[in-house]
């Protein structure tokens, strides 16, 4: 029997569409990519590590209580052109910096008094997220180990609150590099590298406004991505901008949006 007008129009009026809820339950959950295996070190890595060591021990001889690896290679993430970094510990004080030559590549070794580490954990800015994933090379008497600890403790405490005239002063210094980059539009060259110590400022700005620890520069954006995604897509926008112009627009939208509850200084006119 061929259905009538008004069977079709009864059809009609009895077929609903699913809601907009109803279309979302029936979505799967995109799952999150799986954790990427480490990259095993590349040749000759473990080799240079082990003559940095031996050169460490002879050097300090019997005041070294501690030898650290950090960077790259506590990271496990090596690349051709990664430095070896090393922290050597003493016994009492000690302000030294060596950069040698391990085959391909440079080895950078600092030397610290260990005492003075532990007392600098307290309130340096750094120290924490750089040896957070420190590994141990040479330990006497569990001095590394138990710094170790105490930096994963001091860690999860965060770092210091920024003080207001501190966020004032952070504010202030930004807006100025960016300031002399716009007087100098004509010399391009210098305006571009004005505009390079004003984003660093600003990175540096940005990991201590919001109360996080310093990450390797590698990191940065990503982890920006994870906090605040606006604030990255500006970032990403300055850094790739073809023009000076736009990286002038686009380091001060980055800027304004970075600062934007900090207030500006006092006037005293």
């Amino acid at each position: 029997m061929a259905n009538t007008p008004e069977t079709v129009m009864n059809t009609d009026t009895t077929t609903s569409l699913p809601s907009r809820e109803e279309l979302n339950a029936e979505l799967l959950e995109v799952p999150e990519p799986p954790e990427q295996p480490e990259l095993p070190p590349p040749p000759g890595f473990e080799d240079g590590l082990e003559v940095v060591l031996r050169h460490v021990k002879g050097r300090r001889g019997g005041d070294l209580v501690g030898a650290i690896l950090v960077g790259s290679g506590a990271r496990r993430s090596v690349t051709p052109h990664s430095d070896i970094d090393v922290i050597a510990l003493v016994k009492g004080e000690a302000d030294h910096h060596e950069i040698l030559r391990v085959g391909d590549r440079l080895a950078d070794i600092r030397y610290h008094g260990y005492q003075s580490v532990e007392e600098d954990l307290a309130y340096s800015l750094r120290l924490p997220s750089l040896l957070r994933k420190g590994r141990i090379l040479y330990d006497h008497d569990g001095v590394c180990a138990k710094l170790i600890e105490k930096v994963h403790h001091q860690f999860r405490q965060g770092p210091p609150p920024a003080s207001i005239n501190e966020q004032i002063r952070l504010k202030a210094q930004c807006y100025h590099q960016l300031g002399k980059a716009q007087d100098l539009v004509e010399k391009p060259g210098t305006a571009h590298y004005l505009l390079t110590l004003f984003y660093e400022d600003c990175i540096g700005a940005f990991f201590r406004l919001r109360g996080f620890w310093l990450v390797a520069p590698v990191d940065v954006h990503r982890f920006m991505f994870s906090r605040e995604p606006t604030l990255a897509d500006l970032a990403g926008q300055f850094l790739t901008a073809t023009t000076l112009s736009d990286k002038l627009n686009f380091g001060r939208q980055f800027a304004d949006l970075l600062f934007k509850d900090v207030p500006n200084p006092a006037r005293i006119d």
